[in-house]
């Protein structure tokens, strides 16, 4: 049986892919290096703006499509066995690269809404990028799990993306009354929970202690990737 090797699309940005890797470090049961995934980590910070793209012209999101293939593609020949991509917003583009290499693509915002039903969650918030808000990329997964999801107002959907970009993709710290607006939205519109829907909510959240209310994509992707794998999960973990 051939070895099981994770390969890493990253860079989208680069502090989500570092938190994403502690994120798998600290997921899998091991109690020496030899006990932890085998991962290929490919941190391509070149790859065009996915917002711009999917919001902007058909060139540019061929753009980027093809970026995210050649690196998927590179990922395949070097061995690797299972593709994770932490980035959210890139998920637009992942089935047509999906259809062009031979090797599984862990698809993050279909496990984290399959999590979510198994749940038994009925309103979940989606906090994103403009480019996965319009894009419908998680609300088309709730509702074909008979869910009903929520976006934040447009005012607060403003505040959402200064928080991505403005702070975290810019190496700040988060600015926590930028999340209690979005919160407080959240509450107003009835959700049941929330999902941080973008990596570097991720990172945010690391910074943050945020309660069990907010389920993070980019920690079930890391999960899945250490399963896919065949590593155990921690305890704490387990589902």
């Amino acid at each position: 049986m051939k070895q099981a090797r994770l390969g890493v699309i990253g860079g989208m940005g680069p502090q989500a892919t570092n938190t994403f890797y502690q994120f798998v470090i600290d997921r899998t049961q091991a109690r020496t290096d030899q006990e932890h995934l085998s991962m290929l980590i490919f941190s391509d910070s070149q790859i065009p703006d996915r917002t711009q793209a999917i919001l902007g012209t058909p060139q540019q999101r061929e753009e980027v499509f093809q970026r995210l293939l050649a690196d998927a593609r590179l990922l395949e020949h070097a061995g690797c066995t299972v593709l994770a991509v932490p980035c959210n917003t890139s998920h637009f583009f992942l089935d047509q690269v999906q259809a062009q290499i031979s090797i599984p693509i862990l698809h993050m915002i279909r496990e984290t809404a399959k999590l979510l039903a198994s749940q038994g969650k009925r309103r979940p918030g989606i906090l994103a990028t403009d480019g996965t808000i319009r894009s419908a990329l998680y609300q088309k997964e709730f509702i074909a799990l008979g869910m009903t999801p929520r976006i934040p107002s447009a005012p607060v959907q403003r505040q959402v993306m200064s928080l991505i970009y403005d702070d975290v993709k810019a190496g700040k710290a988060g600015d926590p009354e930028k999340f209690a607006a979005v919160h407080q939205d959240l509450e107003e519109q009835g959700c049941d929970c929330a999902v941080l829907a973008c990596t570097e909510l991720s990172v945010f959240a690391a910074q943050h202690h945020l309660p069990p209310f907010y389920v993070d994509a980019m920690a079930v992707l890391a999960e899945r990737a250490v399963q896919a794998c065949h590593k155990p999960l921690r305890t704490i973990y387990s589902k």
